[in-house]
């Protein structure tokens, strides 16, 4: 693309919007979040909880690094955006099987980043020719980057994809996503490439960090915490993306034993998702697909619980498949019990759990059993319905509240 240098008069006009684009509102990112992950195509992007924060990091590397480089020399070509955030997409995107065709999401957010951008220009002058030829530059400005952007991180998916291919990584990988999809591999052959016997009873976990910067060595000390609470020596990991790690055990690992040891990490953006366990090869397969929803789930939710197995979570992740229908069922049952003090939900959920036995869930929640009885008064007068006439419903509903933030 041939790049003429704009006038000095929109040189300055493309320097004060810059200014201005540097600190976008955070409507701004939502939208341009939404954009870039939503659709039927960029699905795959958007149903998984570590791809998709990666691709929000990148939205957000990707405008910032076309404002400050405008600050910096208005109105000049503005070269590929490479940076950690983009090297990620890249590795990622190979340790998924995705190819190119996902960074197409760039375009969506290009759309967004353009009528923003449009609406600063329209803000910074009401010269026509002026307003003309800023918005001629800065739209070519905008394609020339998300087109060099996104060759470079091709050329990277180039790399990765030839670096992945080669070694026991891939090989493990491989043929786990055989496993996954029900290919007719000999069990023999498999065990033998993953070094992991598919006998017995399996649980999955899915590890992953939705921070900014993963931990790789929190991910790996976190993915042998799984195995030492299912006191498993011999546990199968599988690099999955850059900031996460399937892992498979035999056995059942120990929740409590696996909360406290990743309260000790020292990222505490690490989160862990436990499936089901069950026998044999599709056991190994039902666990990971169980383990992927409860991290769904958590995403989905943007839960605070750093720890989640999905014989907790597993009727709460079918009721928040769509949230705005969960939102809605809480809302509908709990009426202002939703926004009432922690103490009082707890006193109503574990009551019920204690099979409406007032003693035992005094015991504990280590209170008065009168205390316990003033905090089910209490629930009842914000219940819409009283609790005795609604249990059920009732304790799906604060269920779903627990996992929320």
């Amino acid at each position: 693309m041939l790049w003429e240098p704009p006038s000095e008069r929109v040189r300055e006009l493309i320097r004060q919007g810059a200014e201005l684009a540097v600190r976008p509102p955070e409507e701004w990112l939502r939208e341009l979040d939404a954009a870039t992950l939503s659709g039927p195509h960029n699905k795959q992007l958007a149903d998984d909880p570590a791809l998709a924060a990666a691709t929000r990091r990148a939205n957000r590397s990707n405008l910032l690094f076309w404002a400050a480089a405008n600050v910096q020399a208005p109105g000049h070509r503005v070269p590929a955006n490479v940076g950690p955030p983009q090297l990620e997409i890249a590795r990622d995107l190979v340790r998924r099987g995705l190819n190119e065709t996902a960074l197409d999401a760039y375009r969506s957010g290009q759309a967004v980043a353009v009528r923003r951008w449009t609406e600063i220009c329209c803000g910074l002058t009401a010269d026509p020719a002026e307003l003309r030829e800023l918005l001629d530059v800065s739209s070519r400005s905008i394609a020339a980057f998300v087109d060099d952007t996104i060759a470079a991180i091709a050329e990277q998916i180039a790399r990765e994809r030839e670096e992945l291919t080669t070694g026991s990584h891939a090989e493990r990988l491989e043929t786990v996503s055989l496993l996954l999809d029900g290919a007719p591999i000999p069990a023999g052959r498999a065990e033998q490439r993953l070094g992991y016997p598919l006998a017995g009873e399996h649980t999955a976990a899915v590890v992953w960090s939705d921070g900014p910067e993963a931990d790789l060595a929190s991910l790996d000390r976190a993915a042998e915490l799984v195995a030492l609470a299912a006191g498993d020596p011999r546990p199968l990991t599988v690099l999955a993306s850059a900031a996460t790690r399937w892992v498979w055990v035999h056995g059942r690992p120990d929740a409590e034993l696996l909360r406290g040891g990743a309260a000790a990490l020292p990222d505490a953006n690490v989160r862990i998702a436990v499936g089901s366990t069950a026998e044999g090869i599709d056991g190994f397969r039902r666990g990971h697909l169980d383990a992927l929803a409860v991290q769904r789930m958590l995403a989905r939710l943007a839960s605070p619980h750093q720890i989640a197995t999905h014989e907790e979570v597993e009727l709460v992740a079918l009721l928040t498949a769509d949230p705005k229908n969960a939102e809605h069922f809480v809302r509908r049952v709990l009426g202002a019990l939703e926004t009432a003090e922690t103490e009082v939900t707890d006193a109503v959920r574990l009551f019920i759990a204690a099979q409406c036995n007032a003693s035992h869930a005094a015991a504990l929640l280590y209170v008065h059993r009168n205390t316990l009885l003033r905090r089910l008064a209490r629930a009842d007068r914000l219940l819409p319905r009283p609790l005795a006439e609604n249990v059920v419903e009732v304790a799906a509903a604060l269920e779903v509240l627990r996992w929320r933030p």
